[in-house]
């Protein structure tokens, strides 16, 4: 049963970052800091809803890591946008 919780949400992640993508190509904005916003917010969707009330199976930690990791670059692109905006 984890299993599949674990290839559904792949599946459905995967699905999501299709749909950005044709959405960004349909409108002629290929925009990488936008992708990764849009990305990490479906990542987030995907980790909540596959959370477990009463068990945290391995590769729940293995995702939390790459959650950190992706909320910190998304800090480091916020910080960019925001010295950019400063600095004009």
């Amino acid at each position: 049963m984890a299993g599949t919780k674990k290839y559904s949400a792949v599946a459905v992640l995967a699905a999501w970052l299709m749909v950005v993508a044709f959405f960004m190509v349909l409108n002629r904005t290929l925009d990488l800091e936008v992708f990764f916003a849009l990305s990490l917010i479906g990542l987030l969707v995907v980790a909540v809803l596959i959370d477990g009330a009463f068990s945290r199976p391995r590769y729940m930690r293995y995702l939390g890591y790459l959650i950190a990791a992706e909320v910190a670059l998304f800090a480091y692109i916020i910080t960019e946008k925001i010295l950019e905006i400063l600095a004009a």
